[in-house]
């Protein structure tokens, strides 16, 4: 996997680390809009990284505790 590192993200060739997520899937988690989903990640308040294409990816992991926090009640199966 090549990594390099650009204006505070990380750009990579392949998530080839874990699951990842599109935004327009994160804001369905999150019940907010695709747009929302990408403000807080360029505010640093959710985790991702930047494919070569320059699209964001967000790490199913990251994303499963963050909902899990919200909510205790509910349960994200992948």
């Amino acid at each position: 996997m090549r990594e390099s590192s650009q204006e505070g993200y990380s750009v990579v060739s392949a998530p080839e680390d874990g699951i990842y997520l599109r935004s327009s899937e994160v804001a369905q988690l999150l019940h907010v809009s695709p747009k929302t989903v990408s403000r807080w990640a360029k505010e640093g308040k959710l985790p991702y990284r930047r494919t070569l294409g320059g699209h964001r990816r967000f790490p199913a992991d990251g994303i499963r505790a963050l909902v899990g926090s919200l909510d205790p009640q509910r349960s994200i199966e992948y």
